[in-house]
């Protein structure tokens, strides 16, 4: 994708704006909203999705990192691709002891704070891969780079640096996202059992999410329900304004394998096509999404 790609959607819903130029929208792709949305005035229809999301869309790589070693030689990070890298979280772990020397000061005062061998193991290990890897794409050394947190607590380089990134882990596996001049966000959870799904998916998802649960039971639901959370975190991380952006505002589909899986959003409509949200396949027994934004960001 060209880097100077931008989206926008025009006031009045039936022109896009790709690269300066206006496309008109057919009237057709236009659907009325009804069914959960709650209130949203309207959404492109799929088939038009469809070819917006081709049209914006980025690579996504996906590379395991070594369990053995430290050594993290990144290919050339292009501003359409997305690099996402899978740390396995594993006690003992043979590249503890060279993550733990990557840390800062405060870090290993935060590791410190642990009472638990397990959570504190897997701190250790995802931030000293985060410290190599950032090291790695900026060409500095590990304890070198500077990171601070934005005002609802993500993450970020200093200013001067085109790479952004983004953190997930849960039991026995670390995911890392980096990309150039987009927002980016990443969520996986390990898919088992949660007898609280329902309850839960009433206090946090939306009513059309909500919908697509009601028929669901056993295994079945249990999938669905961390497909939907893991691509609504990875949204809300993505967007990077935690907790003040409400859940119940926008809509992620729970579908299996879905490449643009955000649906609606509200008060402001036209904030779903300015992202790509799909699924992360091909991790066994996990349910990961990534969220990045189409366009480039100052």
């Amino acid at each position: 994708m060209d880097e100077n790609l931008s989206v926008g959607i025009m006031a009045s819903a039936s022109q896009l704006s790709v690269n300066g130029a206006l496309i008109s929208i057919p009237q057709a792709s236009i659907s009325p909203t009804n069914g959960g949305r709650e209130g949203s005035r309207g959404i492109l229809h799929r088939d038009f999705l469809d070819l917006l999301h081709m049209a914006c869309s980025v690579k996504i790589e996906v590379r395991e990192c070594s369990d053995a070693m430290m050594d993290c030689i990144v290919p050339q990070l292009q501003p359409d691709v997305v690099q996402i890298w899978i740390q396995r979280l594993q006690m003992p772990s043979p590249i503890e002891p060279a993550c733990y020397e990557m840390l800062s000061d405060e870090e290993r005062e935060r590791a410190a704070r642990y009472l638990v061998e397990k959570p504190q193991n897997d701190f250790i290990l995802t931030r000293g891969r985060l410290r190599c890897l950032l090291a790695s794409y900026l060409g500095t050394g590990a304890r070198e780079v500077l990171l601070r947190q934005a005002e609802h607590g993500k993450p970020h380089l200093d200013r001067g640096f085109d790479l952004r990134f983004n953190v997930s882990h849960t039991d026995g596996l670390a995911l890392l996202a980096f990309v150039r001049t987009r927002e980016v966000g990443v969520d996986v959870e390990k898919i088992k059992a949660a007898p609280d799904a329902r309850r839960l998916a009433e206090r946090f998802f939306s009513v059309r999410e909500r919908g697509f649960l009601k028929d669901l039971s056993g295994d079945d639901l249990h999938a669905a329900f961390f497909r939907c959370w893991t691509r609504k975190e990875a949204y809300v991380k993505a967007r990077g304004e935690g907790l003040s952006l409400p859940l119940h505002q926008f809509d992620v589909s729970v579908a299996e394998n879905e490449s643009h899986a955000l649906l609606a959003t509200r008060p402001d409509e036209s904030e779903a096509y300015r992202w790509i949200l799909r699924d992360l396949p091909g991790i066994p027994g996990y349910a990961a999404a990534l969220a990045v934004a189409n366009t480039l960001s100052e």
